[in-house]
């Protein structure tokens, strides 16, 4: 073989090696991204659940302030008609 083609097959080896580095950089970054990622996914699936209790404490909480608002109105029902 050449000199030539010695070199060329060097360079095109290099180049492939410096290729993979970069691909394996890129490689751990989105590792790193895809953990964090995840880490951003269960905070908020924590903070959704939150969210639902806090929403079914709210609506119990409305139906008990309905239901004695009835039961209020029913009393000054009850007073109107005995007037």
């Amino acid at each position: 073989m050449s000199f030539d083609v010695l070199e060329k097959l060097e360079t095109k080896i290099q180049a492939a090696v410096d290729a993979i580095d970069l691909l394996q950089m890129e490689v751990e970054e989105l590792k790193e991204l895809n953990g964090k990622l995840g880490e951003e996914n269960q905070q908020l699936k924590q903070n959704h659940s939150q969210l639902d209790q806090e929403n079914q404490q709210l609506k119990q909480q409305h139906e008990a302030w309905q239901d004695r608002l009835r039961v209020l109105l029913g009393k000054i029902d009850q007073v109107e008609e005995s007037a």
